[in-house]
C-alpha cells in the first residue's frame, strides 16, 4: 500500500488501485452498518488501517452518510482516537499484530488435531 500510494498522483493504476480498495471497504462497512442497524464504532486496524492516514481518511469520508467524520490531525498522528469528541460514530485505530495472533491461532489448530 506504501507503494501504491507514493504513486496515486503520478500512477493511473495505483489510483485505480487504491480507489478500488476504498470502494470495497465503503461497501463492506456500508453493508454491515445496514445488517447491524446502524454504527457506533469503527475500528482500523492491521498494517493499512494503522499505517495508511490517506486511506482510513478516503474510508470515512465514504462513510460519511453514516456520521462518520475525522480529526484529519488526529487521523495523520495514528492517535488512538481519530474522529472528534462529539462525532456521532467513534472512529478508533487499535494496532495488533496479525503474526502472532496468526501463529496462536495455527497452533491452537495443531494441538486440537493431536
Amino acid at each position: 500500500m506504501r507503494e501504491l500510494l507514493s504513486r496515486y498522483s503520478t500512477d493511473d493504476k495505483a489510483k485505480s488501485a487504491i480507489d478500488l480498495f476504498v470502494y470495497i471497504a465503503v461497501k463492506h462497512a456500508g453493508a454491515l452498518a445496514a445488517v447491524c442497524g446502524g454504527l457506533d464504532t469503527l475500528v482500523f486496524t492491521g498494517g493499512i488501517g494503522e499505517g495508511a492516514a490517506p486511506i482510513r481518511g478516503a474510508i470515512c469520508a465514504g462513510l460519511a452518510h453514516l456520521g462518520v467524520e475525522i480529526d484529519e490531525t488526529l487521523n495523520l498522528r495514528c492517535a488512538d482516537r481519530i474522529s472528534p469528541e462529539n462525532a456521532k460514530v467513534d472512529v478508533r485505530v487499535i494496532a495488533t499484530n496479525e503474526a502472532v495472533v496468526i501463529a496462536r491461532r495455527t497452533h491452537a489448530l495443531v494441538d486440537s488435531s493431536r
